[in-house]
């Protein structure tokens, strides 16, 4: 494909320019920023968890998020809650205190979970020894059921997921595995300090297939500092040759008051405005290009991908996970920073692992704040859904009169007019040029930004 085909038509980088604002990645509704932390108490979450669980386990199961911080270097770039250590003496008591966590919920439960999804996050998950996973995941399975259609996933460097790795995993449930490469070019890898040869990921997605996983994931980056043109297009082609099962194309969020690491570097060194779309651009249309369909926002999966499948029959659904062919009701995040959702309520742990063991310890849930969904958290939370998954929603003000729907139809018809959407009284659909402002679609409903609309900067730009 020649740089020719790569320019953007000047209306798309008019709409590009416009709607670069402020955005969250509306993984929840209402956003972590708007809990109300006034009606929250960890003894409402635990009757909102126990209610969930007794009107939802036997239908659907329920999902699991565990946490793992821990990474031997910090990746410059990073916003996930991390704690760098080479100290690997910390995995078993951290492990002990999950898995006492994990205990309290299930003393929660009453009953024997069925679980659905389960994820290990980070930090790095390959942090921790093919021993200790075990351990870990064995202790979680010991007094569950795992759900005839469950999927069990990981988070893996490149640079240390070893065969051992992959293969006890394997042997636990897991199928699939998502690899962070963020970018393949030498001067930006130096930069973010995220380092992995080509060589070293094509060999763990080689051994991945010959055990047997069934969907290898990638994760790529766009708005990364030194980022060019030629090295976004090295990058796919390096892809390409790999071919994934499923791509996370994410633009890099650039929030250095909350993630010092990103200091390192200044907003010199990233691509300006004009560039990060041009990056994003290119990147998208190679994909597709390369046979990957796009998925909801960011994502790009090949024909036979269940995350693709899940769109095309109406079962995509988005959590603190991102996006996911599983949907359940409840999902129970353990471990530092994690959060969890009862679908009527949210809860985050502290961020600090000394905390969190404390609390553990004294045998108390170590949530510190949260949100309990109202009626019209409920609506809008649905209707933000649809459209991050499905690409349309609908409302009747008469069978389910909301204000807060009213309120937006003012705010979207400038998307209407710019042809990111079909709206009407009763619903709006997103158009093929909307698909790229997901988020900014999403936040002409989100009712409670507006109500509070922030004095700084709280989120990420969209573009």
């Amino acid at each position: 494909m020649t740089s020719k085909t790569m320019l953007m038509h000047p209306h798309d980088n008019d709409l590009a320019k416009k709607y670069n604002v402020a955005v969250p990645r509306y993984t929840s509704y209402p956003t972590v920023p708007y809990w109300d932390a006034d009606t929250f108490s960890s003894e409402a979450w635990e009757k909102s968890v126990s209610f969930s669980f007794t009107e939802s386990n036997s239908l659907n199961g329920i999902s699991v998020y565990i946490h793992l911080p821990f990474c031997e270097s910090l990746c410059t770039y990073c916003g996930c809650n991390t704690r760098i250590t080479k100290n690997h003496g910390v995995e078993q008591p951290y492990i002990k205190t999950l898995l006492a966590e994990w205990a309290m919920y299930q003393k929660i439960f009453g009953a024997k979970p069925i679980i659905r999804e389960l994820h290990l996050g980070g930090g790095t998950p390959t942090f921790f020894s093919p021993e200790n996973l075990q351990t870990l995941i064995n202790g979680i399975l010991a007094q569950s059921e795992v759900h005839p259609d469950a999927e069990f996933g990981f988070e893996g460097h490149p640079g240390n997921t070893t065969a051992e790795h992959l293969q006890t995993l394997y042997n636990l449930g897991f199928r699939r595995v998502s690899l962070g490469i963020q970018d393949f070019d030498p001067k930006v890898q130096w930069v973010i300090n995220r380092h992995q040869s080509y060589e070293q990921v094509l060999e763990v997605t080689q051994q991945a297939r010959a055990i047997g996983y069934t969907s290898v994931n990638y994760d790529l980056i766009y708005g990364l500092p030194m980022q060019t043109l030629a090295g976004m297009t090295d990058t796919m082609q390096k892809v390409f040759e790999l071919l994934p099962d499923r791509i996370a194309f994410y633009s890099y969020a650039h929030v250095p008051w909350i993630k010092p690491g990103q200091r390192s570097f200044t907003e010199h060194d990233l691509p300006n405005p004009e560039l990060k779309s041009l990056l994003y651009e290119t990147g998208r249309q190679l994909l597709k290009t390369g046979g990957y369909e796009e998925v909801g926002m960011d994502h790009f999966a090949l024909k036979h991908d269940e995350l693709l499948k899940a769109q095309q029959t109406g079962k995509l659904h988005r959590n603190f996970m991102g996006y996911t062919n599983q949907h359940t009701q409840l999902l129970v995040g353990l471990g530092v920073s994690s959060i969890s959702d009862s679908w009527y309520a949210f809860a985050q742990n502290v961020k600090t692992v000394e905390e969190y063991t404390k609390l553990v310890d004294e045998g108390k849930l170590p949530v510190f704040k949260g949100h309990i969904l109202t009626r019209d958290d409920l609506i809008i939370r649905k209707h933000i859904l649809n459209i991050m998954c499905k690409g349309h929603t609908s409302w009747n003000q008469q069978q389910e009169p909301c204000a807060a729907v009213l309120d937006a139809l003012d705010r979207l018809m400038p998307l209407a007019d710019d042809g990111l959407i079909e709206l009407d009284q009763y619903g709006l659909k997103v158009l093929p040029k909307g698909n790229r402002f997901l988020r900014n679609i999403c936040m002409a409903l989100d009712a409670r930004l507006w109500a509070n609309a922030p004095n700084s900067q709280l989120f990420s730009m969209a573009v």
